[in-house]
């Protein structure tokens, strides 16, 4: 038994019944039959965290089981993880093992890795941080040919750089993406890049708007434009916004204007409720858009009623829900309006009861 779900041999039977739950959330609104697109079965994870356990001189990754707060197992090998991270945990334990300034009171360790091949290992701990521990740090990023994070109480410490370079090929074309620690970034590769295509596979070339709410990094923001005349994006996430804007510019990518915006911040902006300055220097202004679509990733919480609102003006909803259950909730509204076109569900999250739902809706004619 292992402290985090795996069950290559049951996969198949996993993802059929959480899919099949998911559909029965929606069926109350006339879903279409869906498309299903599972994930590999291990190495799938780029991201991953642990906890660091000291006993004597034994220093080990642990988990905790669901429901058991006080009893960590040890983790010697960590199958859904990328080939980067695996590869990477036991020669690092090591080395933290071997290192009394690396390892003197580390709490937690995480890890951040690339489809392109690149890792960000962040090591969190309970004191201060002093210069021999950068100088130690800075050996370990070259031992692992890694970039290397240090966090304790108000300090942080960066070996090389705070982020990864990412590279996704979509429909035979390369977007690269610049991923910042503690920015959302979607856990899954070959998912995430299923979803990207599904969603350009929904997008005829419009010579209208999008308006995207939620865009984090830019993640379907890139291979979208080329679907629209204009993309308005918007994230409240300050780091997340600012690596957007780096990643549209390394694209090329002309036709994006970025703004840091709450969805319920975009949605008073629309409805001419309040101006925002952040706003102000868009071109062109806010009410010379023609928005025909609207793109949103919220969180598990799903749409706030404000940003319901909002949407029951477009023509057409694509929506990406991490979250049936709240994204049930929302039909519950939206069908007033509108109608599902198409579903897919994505394994984002193999061996747990987590699922990506992707939708696209249209109007329903008066």
């Amino acid at each position: 038994m292992t402290p985090f779900p795996y069950a290559p041999e049951q996969y198949d039977t996993l993802f059929d019944t959480k899919a099949q739950q998911a559909l029965s959330k929606l069926t109350p609104f006339d879903p279409p039959i869906p498309a299903l697109f599972p994930s590999e079965k291990r190495g799938f994870r780029l991201r991953a965290e642990f906890r660091m356990w000291h006993e004597g001189n034994e220093l080990n990754y642990v988990m905790f089981p669901v429901g058991k707060p006080k009893a960590p197992e040890t983790v010697d090998r960590f199958p859904i993880a990328s080939q980067r991270i695996e590869a990477a945990m036991s020669p690092l334990r090591n080395y933290l093992s071997s290192s009394d300034s690396l390892r003197r009171k580390l709490f937690q360790v995480e890890f951040l890795s690339t489809l392109s091949g690149e890792l960000l290992v962040t090591l969190i701990y309970h004191r201060p941080l002093e210069e021999t521990w950068r100088q130690e740090a800075a050996e370990l990023a070259l031992h692992l040919n890694c970039k290397v994070i240090g966090r304790a109480r108000k300090q942080k410490i960066i070996v090389q750089e705070d982020w990864v370079e990412e590279c996704l090929a979509i429909e035979g074309e390369r977007f690269h993406y610049r991923q910042p620690d503690q920015c959302f970034t979607q856990p899954n590769g070959i998912i995430n890049c299923t979803m990207i295509e599904w969603l350009l596979s929904q997008c005829a070339t419009s010579d209208r708007d999008l308006l995207e709410l939620y865009c984090g990094i830019g993640n379907f923001t890139l291979p979208l434009s080329s679907r629209f005349r204009r993309v308005l994006a918007t994230e409240l996430n300050k780091r997340a916004t600012a690596a957007a804007r780096h990643n549209a510019v390394a694209n090329n990518v002309q036709n994006v204007s970025l703004a840091r915006l709450s969805a319920q911040e975009m949605a008073s902006a629309k409805a001419g409720v309040r101006a925002f300055r952040r706003l102000a220097s868009l071109e062109p202004p806010l009410a010379e858009w023609e928005f025909e679509t609207l793109l949103v990733d919220p969180p598990r919480a799903g749409l706030d009623p404000t940003t319901l609102a909002l949407a029951s003006d477009f023509d057409r909803i694509l929506y990406i829900s991490c979250n049936p259950e709240t994204l049930a909730e929302n039909m519950a509204e939206l069908s007033a309006t509108h109608r599902i076109d198409s579903l897919a569900f994505f394994d984002q999250f193999p061996y747990t009861p987590h699922l990506e739902v992707g939708m696209t809706l249209s109007r329903k004619p008066l």
